[in-house]
């Protein structure tokens, strides 16, 4: 089991202590906030790029690839009402081209990472379409 503590610390701030990391959680001054940390949405999507980003790094090294540099953009869709969820995610796994890695090995590991290894894309694939693309810069 995972549990965390969020401790209100006034306005609109929280203070989350995550396996004894602090994570400032807060909104901007139009919704009462102070702009003292990310806002909570947002933070679903870093935790879906560590996630799969991990996954990621782990397998390409098991295959002994050339990884020097590796990039994660999320795009999170909202609703225009209320409540605002994302109504669709998209990741985009960038590598240098110039690295020399081999696209069938970068392909298998963002495959496997979506569907076997991280929890964190079952868990939105659940509720939301989930799309990925690769690049390379």
């Amino acid at each position: 089991m995972n549990e965390i503590s969020c401790v209100w610390k006034g306005d609109m701030a929280f203070i989350a202590d995550v396996n004894g990391h602090k994570i400032v959680v807060d909104a901007d001054d139009a919704f009462g906030g102070k702009d003292e940390g990310p806002r909570p949405k947002p933070l679903v999507l870093a935790a879906l790029a560590g996630c799969s980003g991990m996954d990621v790094v782990s397998v390409l090294k098991k295959m002994r690839e050339p990884v020097s540099w590796f990039n994660m953009r999320v795009q999170g869709e909202l609703a225009e009402d209320h409540p605002k969820i994302y109504t669709s995610i998209k990741i985009i796994y960038e590598f240098k081209a110039s690295d020399g890695l081999k696209d069938e090995s970068v392909r298998k590991a963002v495959d496997l990472s979506q569907d076997r290894y991280c929890g964190v894309a079952a868990l939105l694939r659940m509720a939301i379409p989930l799309e990925y693309e690769i690049a390379y810069l």
